[in-house]
């Protein structure tokens, strides 16, 4: 009789401590080596596994990295717009400083992304997993904005949504010096003047 191989969501609901581990060892070596050097070997030693836990959980290094680096990139938050736009859009940029401001993400990002340059398949995949999930909230408040008549229907979504991160991204990751409350006020107000809304007239 065959022997029946557990799911995959099985064996990590058994064995989500190792799991973990994994998870952390490869972020560890990640912001050590970037992507283009991680190993399934380099993994597995420093999490103190055998290799075969790694495949048992992940058919690639890619999808092992992706999960690793979504486990940082999605913490539980807001579903729901509160109603007021500027408190919403502070929420958005203060949840990516919270984000890039991670010592181990704010190393491994940037090399990610340039990676994914080189990469279409990661790069397709960092977009589905990470950005596309990032925006999500962003989409939400905006759009429940127009819903209420606060902004127009042909406001430009993509591109406040874009002003959220590229300042916090440079400063942080680019110049790698650190935000401060006043940093973050400027990019909730550049945000909310390119919906064309001024912090006072909403709320």
């Amino acid at each position: 009789m065959a022997e029946v191989t557990p799911s995959r969501s099985a064996r990590a609901a058994l064995r989500s401590d190792v799991t973990d581990g994994i998870l952390g060892a490869v972020l560890d070596e990640l912001a050590a080596v970037g992507y283009g050097k991680l190993s399934m070997d380099g993994v597995a030693r420093r999490a103190r596994a055998g290799k075969a836990a790694l495949y048992r959980r992940w058919p690639s290094k890619q999808d092992m990295v992706l999960d690793a680096v979504t486990s940082i990139s999605l913490p539980a938050g807001k579903s729901t717009s509160s109603g007021a736009l500027p408190a919403d859009i502070a929420d958005l940029v203060h949840g990516v400083n919270d984000w890039l401001s991670d010592p181990l993400m704010s190393r491994i990002l940037p090399d990610l992304l340039a990676e994914a340059k080189r990469n279409t398949d990661l790069a397709a995949a960092l977009t589905a997993r990470i950005a596309v999930s990032r925006r999500e909230y962003g989409h939400l408040v905006i759009g429940a904005a127009i819903d209420r008549g606060e902004l127009s229907p042909d406001v430009d979504v993509e591109y406040a949504l874009d002003l959220v991160a590229a300042p916090i991204f440079w400063r942080i990751c680019g110049r790698r010096q650190d935000t401060t409350p006043q940093f973050l006020d400027r990019v909730v107000d550049s945000v909310l003047h390119a919906l064309g809304v001024e912090r006072f007239d909403a709320g």
